[in-house]
């Protein structure tokens, strides 16, 4: 058998996942992660105010316990836990 069929197809560097330095965004794209990760993950757990966690969660992005991650493939980004 070919050595080269054996072998299992390597994922591309390029289309990982990356953490964004928050320090780069300006303050309007920082604010919209900050909306879009408070509607996301509060707003569909029947919390009758999502928009009540923005402060704590701009908090913990400054903190860094919360990173902006940018998908290469899907050209978007958003707020996560660092890996």
């Amino acid at each position: 058998m070919n050595e080269e069929y054996s072998q299992e197809a390597q994922p591309d560097p390029r289309e990982e996942k990356f953490v964004v330095d928050s320090g780069l965004l300006s303050d309007d794209q920082l604010d919209g992660l900050v909306d879009e990760y408070c509607t996301r993950y509060h707003g569909l757990n029947d919390t009758e105010q999502p928009m009540a966690e923005r402060s704590r969660v701009m908090a913990a992005v400054k903190r860094g316990d919360l990173v902006v991650w940018f998908d290469p493939v899907e050209n978007t980004a958003g707020l996560g836990l660092r890996a």
